[in-house]
């Protein structure tokens, strides 16, 4: 279990701090949509109309309403009279309030409710409101369509970046913290803007159609119902600031604890083999309680947006109410048109509670989108060259010439070795751990790339070759095997590069070895494996992975001390496989138990990555050198054990 190195706990943790660059980020997920701009010009579109008919559904109401008061003063004033006329008689009789209130409404005396008309605007009103629902529906798919477009796209853009980050930053990433980038952010990023895209654009497009009706009504009103904006605005700043880095603490801490339950899971065994249950738990519940302190925290920072925002549309709607009363009282609204304007007010005011409210979404969102784009702009591998030869002939001839190669700038590893392996030659590397060893073969398969000096294949350096072009005349054998979920024929035929036959996979199993096993299996080459390899011995995934180096039919092999964690029948039965294997192939093998490799060509001895020995076993064995101490420390040891 890797704990993850320097670069992996301050990407994990760490103190709290604010978004690197939340308008930075936001406006590049923003981008994001490029490619959706004909289906994000429909939804506007559908919503501007939607917005268009939603606005003036008030001003309808309210003409409603005009006509029902107007048909009940007019019923009350006598027959024969002009509008003029009854108010003029009111205010001989000294109702002059009443008269400025009627005034501003179109009543005829004498005359009743005209239902038939009042019918007719509600009809009108119903059919405005059913046309801007389905304008809404329309956008609402598109906003959809729009959002699973992009995070689709986003999805491949980091399968496609994981694929191209170099080795080195998987060693100083935790896996957790990647797979948390990889799914929970994106997660994340599809959720706040299936949540908020086409709410958003409504609520701005409601607020600019409301306050255009609300001038077009009463330009006075409409100064009054701005009055609270600059508060609502000033609210939503400072409660944003504050919850911004409360949402990037959280998602942090998701990936730190993501982290530790995949490294508890994966080492479960070794948790309960050791008895490191109640420090794991404990582990989990510090890194648990972090996040739920971060999430608390920032939900109900955020949370307490929505309830100022109400407080602060309760006072502008007592305001309108008010200011509404006394134009109506003067006679220079309807009260139709104040009906209206209270609607416009709360239209106006509940977008803003929306937008703020939507907030602590965009805050969290962004956030993720952050994690996500650090992950982007990771420094990648250097990539293969445009015009790359082709290997003259697939030999297997390599060379090492003045190799240099650190992982940290102030820290050499290896230094300046120069090496020669013929084709079908064996070369067994040994070595005290930290030589340099599995170093060596990864710049060999160009996992990483070499400081200094030159890798030839068959004379060609394989810096100027594609990596894929390298690494399809390479087999490898490692010590971790790797199986994934599926059955044992499509495990060994993973190694192939094109469609192979169920008589080729069984013919590879044979020349490792495996057949046999396989075939005692239940459904034999058809037997389902789970995830990694379980439900079959570590010998067993051994030779099913040999079976498909076979199957890849190398002209370069790497074995990474495959027997080490065995038993001698499965070592016997791997020694052998491997010997098959190596016929014919240049072969490096990485070796630890030095018995195993007595008939190789060349033995390589490595201490601080430079080679201080190399010969035959029987050579370096009468040296008397490093070799003869590694294998005279090995000769006490098995003695010992066997005491």
């Amino acid at each position: 279990m890797s704990g993850g190195g320097p670069m992996a706990r301050m990407m994990g943790g760490g103190p709290v701090q604010r978004s690197m660059d939340f308008k930075g980020s936001g406006k590049r997920l923003l981008r994001q949509f490029r490619p959706e701009r004909t289906t994000l010009i429909a939804m506007v579109s559908a919503l501007v109309c939607s917005v268009g008919f939603s606005v003036a559904g008030p001003k309808i109401l309210g003409d409603a309403t005009n006509l029902v008061f107007a048909g009940i003063v007019g019923r009350q004033m006598p027959d024969g009279l002009s509008k003029d006329q009854a108010i003029e008689g009111l205010r001989d009789r000294g109702d002059d309030g009443v008269a400025d209130m009627l005034s501003g409404t179109d009543f005829h005396p004498g005359q009743g409710i005209d239902f038939g008309a009042v019918g007719g605007v509600l009809l009108f009103a119903l059919a405005i409101f059913a046309t801007a629902g389905v304008l809404m529906l329309v956008a609402t798919r598109l906003s959809n369509r729009a959002v699973n477009g992009t995070v689709f796209r986003m999805r491949e853009q980091v399968q496609a970046k994981l694929s191209r980050l170099p080795l080195s930053y998987f060693d100083r990433q935790k896996r957790g913290e990647v797979l948390s980038r990889a799914t929970n952010d994106i997660d994340n990023i599809a959720q706040t803007l299936q949540q908020t895209l086409g709410q958003l654009v409504n609520s701005l497009l409601t607020i600019v159609g409301v306050l255009v009706m609300m001038v077009w009504i009463s330009p006075l009103l409409a100064l009054v119902a701005l009055v609270t904006v600059p508060l609502s605005l000033t609210v939503a700043r400072r409660i944003g600031k504050r919850a911004q880095p409360e949402f990037v603490q959280q998602w942090k801490t998701t990936g730190t604890l993501n982290a530790h339950i995949e490294e508890m899971y994966t080492g479960h065994a070794l948790v309960k083999v050791f008895g490191r249950q109640k420090e794991s738990a404990a582990d989990f519940a510090e890194q648990n309680q972090a996040l739920f302190k971060a999430g608390f925290k920032a939900q109900f920072i955020s949370g307490s947006m929505q309830p100022l925002m109400m407080f602060v549309s309760n006072i502008n709607y007592v305001l309108v109410a008010v200011v509404g009363g006394l134009r109506v009282a003067s006679g220079a609204l309807s009260i139709g048109d104040v009906q209206a304007f209270v609607q416009y007010s709360r239209q106006f005011s509940m977008p803003l509670t929306q937008v703020a409210s939507m907030a602590n979404l965009v805050q969290s969102g962004v956030a993720s989108a952050e994690r996500i784009f650090e992950l982007l702009d990771a420094e990648e591998q250097s990539p293969d060259p445009v015009s790359a030869p082709a290997l003259p002939v697939r030999r297997g001839r390599v060379a090492l010439e003045g190799v240099s190669f650190r992982y940290e700038v102030d820290k050499p590893l290896i230094d300046d070795l120069s090496l020669a392996v013929e084709p079908g030659q064996t070369v067994a590397i040994v070595g005290p751990t930290g030589a340099g060893k599995t170093t060596l073969v990864n710049l060999l398969m160009r996992f990483y790339e070499v400081s200094g000096g030159r890798i030839t294949i068959d004379g060609v350096d394989t810096a100027t070759l594609p990596r894929e072009h390298l690494r399809s005349g390479i087999g490898m054998v490692l010590q971790d095997t790797w199986l994934f979920g599926g059955t044992i024929a499509e495990n060994i035929a993973y190694g192939a590069s094109r469609e192979v036959t169920r008589e080729e996979i069984e013919e590879a199993a044979r020349a490792a070895h495996a057949d046999r096993f396989i075939r005692t299996l239940p459904d034999g080459y058809d037997t389902v494996i789970e995830d990694e390899g379980s439900g079959v011995s570590a010998g067993e995934k051994q030779l099913i992975t040999i079976a498909r180096a076979f199957l890849s039919d190398p002209v370069i092999l790497v074995l990474d001390e495959a027997t080490s964690s065995v038993d001698t029948r499965t070592e016997v039965l791997i020694q052998r496989a491997m010997a098959g294997l190596s016929r014919g192939r240049t072969s490096f093998v990485i070796a630890h138990r030095l018995s195993t490799i007595r008939d190789a060509d060349v033995i390589l001895v490595m201490e601080n990555g430079s080679i201080v020995e190399q010969g035959t076993h029987e050579v370096l064995l009468t040296s008397g050198g490093a070799y003869a101490r590694l294998y005279a420390a090995q000769f006490a040891q098995a003695v010992a054990e066997v005491e």
